[in-house]
């Protein structure tokens, strides 16, 4: 039988700061301290340990700041939403005018005979929206808005908010929910 051969040594790469301890721990292992490898690569462990002690308590300041972190991102994420939500309802608002002129045109193109839309039209449903919402999407500012609502009547306010959104949609002040709710 053929004599076993050992398996060649591997080469592996070592970050610069680690080189001599990693000769240090093959001298030993060439040498068959076993024990004071084992205590070595201990000793390694301990240092890599103290070094990057985190502090994952509830008040610790690396916690609050993530937390603040995941507070703006929410906030961010939740304006976008709100700002898409306005986006849409004025593209929709553009399609039907577009629709109207297309019917329109058909209809006068073929006298007297009319054509029904190919589809069927969806309406966006416009939800409750807070002072803050309502103000970005009417473009003024918060305190504006309170302002608007406070020195005008119902009727009034109605009419200036009409005026200033983009679908031409009435917002009313409803002080029991304390939301503004579209009024078509």
């Amino acid at each position: 039988m053929a004599e076993q051969k050992s398996p060649p040594s591997e080469m592996i790469r070592v970050p610069v700061p680690l080189i001599g301890v990693v000769r240090r721990l093959s001298k030993l292992h060439r040498q068959g301290h076993t024990i004071a490898l084992l205590q070595a690569l201990e000793e390694l462990l301990g240092e890599f340990d103290s070094k990057n002690d985190i502090d994952v308590t509830a008040g610790s300041k690396s916690v609050k700041q993530l937390e603040q972190k995941l507070l703006k991102l929410e906030s961010h994420l939740a304006d976008q939403g709100s700002s898409m939500e306005t986006k849409l309802e004025a593209i929709t608002k553009k399609l039907e005018l577009i629709e109207r002129a297309i019917a329109s045109a058909r209809l006068g193109n073929n006298k007297g005979r009319r054509q029904a839309y190919p589809y069927q039209q969806t309406q966006v449903e416009l939800q409750p929206r807070t002072n803050e919402s309502l103000a970005r999407r009417l473009g003024v500012s918060p305190q504006g808005l309170a302002a608007e609502r406070e020195n005008n009547s119902a009727k009034e306010f109605l009419s200036w908010s009409r005026n200033r959104d983009p679908m031409s949609v009435a917002w009313e002040w409803n002080a029991s929910d304390r939301l503004y709710h579209p009024q078509r």
